[in-house]
């Protein structure tokens, strides 16, 4: 029998080897030099410089797990650099230009039989999800100057400006720790960025000296909300929404009340109130006050008469959020958010949400994933036609940095 010079598998260490050069060239090399030699060896165009690093590649393209597991390794090996790259703004251009490049067909025929299968392996890749989040990326990456003056862009351009959904935007069910782990540390810079710009212009005070106050420019505001919104989310969720107590006074003292509660259902009961205290009263009266009292009744009800659990206390709030931001996936399900937003107004809706955060804080991610699924649905839609869902993203971005970030201050 001829053999078609593959193998049934490569070892853990070919990938290391792989990774570990890939490190190296991030740490050590221009982006324009790299951005070639990726293409040297992803494309095989040419003969590789390292010869380990080719043969550690080709026994992983020449395996029978190839289609499976070279996916994971191509995405890998880019946010080996993407995570590089990032966290230093003159270098981001080059995340587009590494993805674009994964597009482009190679020029010549491929020199031998392992480099015409990592073209294939490479052409597949560009068809899949990991790909297309890796486009998402990229454009999210275009010049600021140009997303912020261009209205018609679509609303996936911004997804760099919300690190929340990050996890559930570049990472699917099937990615592995390691992207997760890339995905994560992404998050973290991008979080961490918006945390001390929002701190720097929370805290900036004019210089005393006249003449230099005279020339003195505050820091911009972090957020495209403009200055007015973005001042009066800021003192809404450091504010004391009630008059008396802060959103994080307020759940506290929700909850110290909750442990003496007798039953399930007198929890839902007293929850009903700590949610609909901070919803205008005239709107509340129009049906939304007793849709969202039916949704609290119905929910759990077999456990009305048991005391409240951690379990009960997730699952309620979960299923709060799904009631007030969307349900389901492909087909999502929010009107009562898109009824909320237009009546009340991005920054108290998003208060309302952050109520339901503040006395469970297993769910964040469960609102994270809410806005990841809205975030989706109207990816492509000109971010001017859902203003009302890109103020949303905003003010969450606001809450979560107050409330959860490093810097918790108040105005």
């Amino acid at each position: 029998m001829v053999s078609d010079g593959r193998s049934y598998s490569h070892t853990f260490s070919d990938e290391q080897t792989v990774y570990a050069h890939l490190q190296f060239l991030a740490k050590s090399t221009a982006p324009a030099e790299i951005l070639q030699r990726f293409r040297n060896l992803f494309l095989g165009e040419q003969e590789y410089a390292e010869p380990q690093v080719w043969k550690a590649l080709s026994r992983i393209v020449d395996s029978y797990n190839a289609p499976q597991e070279f996916p994971f390794v191509l995405n890998r090996s880019c946010y080996i650099f993407i995570n590089c790259w990032l966290p230093q703004p003159r270098l981001k251009w080059a995340v587009a230009e590494l993805v674009e490049l994964l597009e482009v067909e190679p020029t010549g025929l491929p020199p031998c039989w392992t480099a015409k299968r990592l073209r294939s392996h490479v052409r597949r890749f560009t068809e899949g999800e990991h790909y297309q989040a890796l486009r998402r990326l990229a454009k999210a990456l275009k010049p600021e100057q140009e997303s912020r003056v261009s209205e018609s862009q679509t609303l996936d351009s911004l997804i760099i400006r919300y690190p929340y959904l990050y996890d559930h935007v570049f990472l699917t069910q099937a990615s592995t720790d390691e992207q997760r782990q890339d995905v994560r540390q992404m998050r973290h810079t991008a979080q961490s960025q918006f945390d001390q710009e929002l701190f720097q212009c929370m805290t900036a005070q004019p210089p005393q000296e006249p003449q230099e106050r005279l020339i003195w420019q505050p820091p911009p505001d972090p957020t495209i909300l403009g200055d007015r919104k973005f001042r009066e989310a800021v003192k809404h969720f450091t504010g004391k929404v009630d008059g008396r107590h802060t959103y994080p006074e307020l759940a506290k003292l929700f909850v110290n009340q909750s442990k003496s509660t007798p039953s399930y259902r007198t929890f839902k009961e007293e929850l009903y109130e700590y949610i609909t205290a901070s919803i205008d009263t005239k709107y509340g009266r129009n049906r939304f006050n007793q849709r969202l009292y039916t949704e609290l009744q119905d929910t759990l009800s077999y456990y009305d008469g048991q005391k409240l659990t951690e379990t009960l206390l997730t699952g309620t709030c979960r299923k709060l959020l799904n009631f007030m931001v969307v349900e389901g996936g492909h087909e999502p399900s929010h009107f009562v958010f898109l009824d909320l937003t237009n009546n009340l107004g991005a920054t108290p809706v998003t208060g309302l949400l952050l109520k339901v955060v503040l006395i469970c804080r297993r769910v964040k991610s469960d609102l994270e994933k809410r806005f990841s699924v809205l975030f989706n649905h109207y990816s492509l839609f000109p971010k001017n036609q859902v203003k009302w869902l890109v103020e949303s993203l905003e003010n969450l971005n606001i809450a979560f940095s107050l409330m959860f970030g490093g810097n918790k201050l108040s105005w």
